[in-house]
C-alpha cells in the first residue's frame, strides 16, 4: 500500500493524521517536508490534486506570511510557490497521497475519505476528541 504523507511532527494535526493512517493497518512514507522540502513539481502537483488553489495551500498562521507579504491578493501563484519553497513552513499540512487521491488533511479526519483499508481499531485525537470507535466506524 503506497501512502505518503508530508509531515511535520511538531503539528498536531499532522501526528493525528499520522496515526489515523497508521490505524488502518499501513505504515506510510513519511516525508518531513521541512527537512526534505518537496520540488516545485511536487509542491504544485500535490496541490492540483488535493483540488486547492495556490493560496487554500499556503499556511498563514505560525509562518512568516505576513512578514512576507504574502497578504497581497494581487500576488501570482508563482510568487507564492516560491515563497513556499523558500520557507517550507508556509506549505500547509499534512498533505496525504494514497491510490485513492490527495488531501490536504485539515482536520485530520479528512484522510479518511482517502484511506484504502478501514480503521482497525478505536482512535481519539491528542485533544481527546474520538474519531473512531471500538468497532473502527468514524464518530459523527
Amino acid at each position: 500500500m503506497n501512502i505518503t504523507i508530508y509531515h511535520n511532527p511538531d503539528c498536531g494535526t499532522s501526528r493525528n493524521t499520522l496515526a489515523l493512517i497508521r490505524n488502518s493497518g499501513v505504515e506510510p512514507e513519511v516525508i518531513e517536508y521541512l527537512k526534505q522540502p518537496p520540488s516545485l513539481a511536487t509542491l504544485t502537483t500535490l496541490i492540483t490534486d488535493a483540488g486547492l488553489s495556490v493560496r487554500a495551500a499556503i499556511r498563514q498562521k505560525g509562518s512568516p506570511y505576513a512578514e512576507l507579504g504574502l497578504d497581497v491578493p494581487d500576488l501570482s501563484d508563482a510568487q507564492l510557490l516560491d515563497a513556499m519553497l523558500a520557507h517550507p513552513i508556509l506549505i500547509n499540512r499534512p498533505f496525504v497521497v494514497t491510490p485513492l487521491g490527495t488531501r490536504l488533511c485539515r482536520p485530520s479526519e479528512l484522510v479518511l475519505d482517502i484511506l484504502p483499508l478501514p480503521q482497525q481499531a478505536a482512535f481519539v485525537k491528542e485533544d481527546g476528541e474520538a474519531v473512531i470507535n471500538a468497532e473502527g466506524q468514524r464518530v459523527k
